[in-house]
């Protein structure tokens, strides 16, 4: 018997200790990959929330980990209406061929008393081979299926409604993350503030642009594909014009009013941009991390603002915010020309960002 299998020594012979770590890092991550996709294929998975594309993306990975288990995996995506009595029972029987099978049931809140039942009977005993993934919006509504799938050790998946911007940010932040790549901060903020609050286009946004640009994706990348989006075309108005750049912030109003957007969604972004000047010329001087924290302001808000403010004093962010109020009473039907309205405030806000050293 060899010397090296009685010692223990690497079995790969002498010197070659590095190839042997190799196969063996291939062999954990392969066991690794194992461990995910057994995860995932766990008997039952159920997905609780209101955000579809979460709960699709739930769907999808199961899918996968039982089409890379199996390529021939049959997948029976069901609304309750197409779940009767005695329908789940069908679907998990024993194949002739012990096929793979995932059985999606969409809505689970709204299956009828009798199939909670059916599927209350299944969750005590799963059949092999098949993965049961229940979606359920996670209200008190069909809570019995919740509950019991809960108690039967589901595999369960949060797929919560995105209602705050902070939320979304991340979303995008993980999205960015999840390709390998590389997004600038105010890219990320921007990405948000250009396409909106629904997740599928945020997502389709990331994939396109990873897709299209190579390096890093910053906000000038953002702004070249997404200028002229409602909410984006609203925050330039605002930019521009706390910077003192009232034919730029002009047009730019003119542009969102063309393109649709609604003048309460401008006077909003007008007073979220004068009070940020207001808050960062009245706080304690600091790092921006310590500021952000302070005036509840992302640090790379911070480093904007403090370029937007030079020219402005005091009396500059009071007279502007009285301009924004007005505005603000113009296009909520205190006035006959809401567009009017917008454009007096724009060039007030201008020439008070500039009121610093004027006599």
């Amino acid at each position: 018997m060899a010397r090296g299998a009685l010692s223990g020594t690497c079995p790969f012979g002498r010197g070659n200790g590095s190839a042997a770590l190799s196969v063996g890092r291939v062999i954990l991550g392969a066991m690794a990959r194992k461990s995910a996709y057994e995860d995932v294929l766990a008997p039952v998975t159920v997905a609780v929330g209101q955000e579809e594309l979460l709960l699709d993306r739930a769907v999808q990975e199961v899918v996968a980990a039982a089409r890379s288990a199996d390529a021939d995996t049959d997948v029976r995506d069901l609304t309750p209406d197409q779940v009767q009595p005695g329908t789940l029972a069908e679907l998990t029987s024993p194949s002739l061929f012990a096929e793979r099978k995932v059985v999606v049931v969409r809505n689970a809140q709204d299956l009828s008393a009798d199939t909670v039942k059916d599927v209350k009977a299944y969750l005590s005993a799963p059949a092999e081979e098949i993965t049961l993934v229940l979606l359920h919006a996670g209200g008190a509504k069909g809570k019995a299926v919740l509950d019991a799938a809960r108690k039967a050790g589901a595999r369960e998946v949060a797929c919560p409604k995105m209602t705050k911007p902070a939320d979304r940010l991340a979303f995008v932040r993980q999205e960015f993350r999840a390709t390998g790549r590389s997004a600038t901060p105010e890219a990320c903020q921007a990405l948000v503030d250009s396409v909106g609050s629904d997740l599928r286009e945020l997502a389709s946004a990331v994939s396109q642009l990873v897709a299209d640009v190579e390096g890093t994706i910053d906000e000038a990348v953002v702004g070249r594909y997404y200028t002229g989006r409602a909410e984006a075309s609203s925050f330039t108005v605002a930019d521009r014009a706390v910077e003192g750049r009232a034919a730029e912030a002009l047009e730019a109003l003119r542009w969102s009013l063309a393109t649709g957007v609604a003048p309460v969604l401008i006077t909003s972004a007008l007073a979220q941009g004068v009070r940020a000047i207001g808050k960062l010329s009245s706080a304690r001087g600091g790092r921006p991390a310590d500021l952000a924290r302070e005036l509840g302001m992302p640090p790379w808000k911070i480093d904007r603002v403090r370029q937007q403010m030079r020219g402005w004093t005091p009396d500059g962010v009071a007279y502007a915010l009285r301009a924004v109020a007005e505005a603000d009473a113009g296009v909520k039907g205190g006035g006959d020309d809401p567009e009017y309205a917008l454009e007096k405030a724009v060039v007030a806000i201008a020439r008070a960002a500039r009121s610093r050293g004027r006599g």
